[in-house]
């Protein structure tokens, strides 16, 4: 054993949604980068009753009284190396947004710069108990170099749109080759084709050949405006989702992000083939793109995670904030205060996002065999008394500051609030610097 981490509260994310013993208190040891055992309390002392031998096997014993043990999050849509470009194109509309914007900047961005932001934001992530995220971006070879330097997890997919196919295709082959599952599976790859209306079909359909020769799944912006649904029905007479069907893009495992404007025939199409979704709230809320039917989504099945977006549309990655914003935002949609309770919210965030990247069972849980993925939160804040109801606390009122502890398989990666092996002053220096020295080019 390597770890066992003892008298704490633990939420396995396990339990149905109506089972009312979704929480106990107990331990849980760690061996190999995967939970060994997960072992309850004894109801005549309150502590675990193999305790004491674990512990005398245990290289390290954590005490985890006043706290919450739990899967770490899942941030299911990013473009990380964007934390560079926080508050830099606020208040504006998307199209205008990207094109005003957003573009010219990235235009100036070499690989250094995208590791650098890269290095940020999963600093930000760690902090706040996130311990998977899945990107999109350019530069993505040095996105998987912050990655795998950090210890966290994540799911590198390489973007393009048609101006940038031929760059894209030959660092998605270096990617793959390189870094594919590298560090024991630590690193996934997929492709990102931006969005419909940026990837014509000669574009995607070469994409899709290197899906075939290196099994790889796709990333794909969807539905995200009714600007692009308009687009996509007066170029080709379908939605955004008719139109990535008929190109064979769902045949690969798929996470569509954003699906703010799908018809109910559309939200069929994503069942039929298994496409997972990102919600993201907060981003679709300040571009004004309106509110994904997450409700009706998960009303028929699909399997719906959280993602933050980038930190230039967000402008934060903060998943307990995004959280919130989840649910709050479609119990207003609906008109019902009991659309996404904080459980199945919580769920979204765990095992929702697992599921989304073809890690159910190994992420988002807190049971045997899983991989060690691990944050522990404190309770002890006045924002947390008299903490009548845990769960609603960690979705309604928990803050990323509450997180003491995160760990990725079984390394220990933030400790009593502080990220091991980074000066995050400096870090934060010297993105700012680069930023200066960015906007002179």
């Amino acid at each position: 054993m390597d770890i066992l981490i003892r008298n704490a509260l633990i939420l396995p994310m396990t339990a149905s949604a109506n089972d009312p013993r979704k929480f106990f208190r107990g331990s849980v040891a760690i061996s190999g980068g995967r939970i060994s055992s997960v072992l309850p309390a004894t109801p005549d002392n309150g502590s675990d009753d193999r305790g004491t031998e674990s512990e005398n096997r245990s290289r390290r014993v954590i005490d985890a009284g006043g706290k919450l043990l739990m899967p770490g999050l899942i941030n299911l849509h990013n473009h990380v190396a964007m934390s560079l470009m926080r508050n830099y194109a606020d208040d504006l509309p998307l199209m205008e947004w990207l094109a005003d914007r957003v573009w010219p900047f990235e235009a100036k961005l070499t690989g250094d710069d995208v590791y650098l932001g890269a290095r940020l934001g999963i600093a930000e992530m760690l902090l706040g108990g996130t311990t998977t995220f899945v990107d999109m971006y350019w530069h993505a070879d040095r996105v998987a170099e912050a990655v795998l330097e950090s210890g966290m997890r994540a799911v590198v997919c390489p973007a393009f749109i048609d101006t940038n196919y031929e760059a894209f295709e030959r660092e998605t082959v270096r990617l793959v080759e390189r870094y594919a599952g590298a560090d024991g599976g630590r690193l996934g790859v997929r492709i990102a084709p931006h969005a419909p209306y940026t990837c014509s079909p000669e574009s995607v359909r070469k994409a899709l050949s290197l899906c075939e020769k290196y099994g790889l799944g796709i990333h794909v912006h969807l539905s995200e405006t009714r600007s692009e649904t308009e687009t996509i029905r007066q170029r080709y007479d379908k939605t955004s989702a008719e139109y990535l069907r008929d190109l064979g893009v769902f045949d690969c495992p798929t996470l569509a992000v954003h699906c703010v404007h799908l018809t109910e025939e559309d939200m069929d199409i994503l069942l039929r083939y298994g496409v997972s979704v990102a919600y993201n709230p907060q981003s679709n809320m300040k571009l004004a793109s309106g509110i994904a039917p997450v409700a009706r989504m998960i009303g028929r099945g699909l399997t719906v995670g959280i993602g933050t977006d980038g930190p230039c549309s967000n402008n934060d990655l903060d998943m307990w904030d995004e959280m919130r914003t989840a649910s709050l935002l479609q119990k207003v949609a609906t008109g019902d205060a009991s659309v996404l309770p904080a459980y199945e919210t919580l769920r979204m965030a765990t095992v929702g996002g697992a599921c989304a990247v073809g890690m159910e069972g190994e992420l988002g849980v807190v049971a045997p065999g899983a991989r060690a993925d691990l944050i522990l939160v404190d309770m002890g804040g006045p924002h947390w008394a008299p903490g009548n109801d845990p769960i609603a606390g960690l979705v309604y009122n928990a803050k990323s500051t509450d997180v003491d502890t995160v760990l990725v398989d079984g390394r220990i990666l933030v400790e009593r609030g502080e990220l091991i092996g980074t000066d995050t002053v400096a870090l934060v220096r010297e993105a700012c610097r680069r930023v200066e020295r960015i906007e002179r080019r």
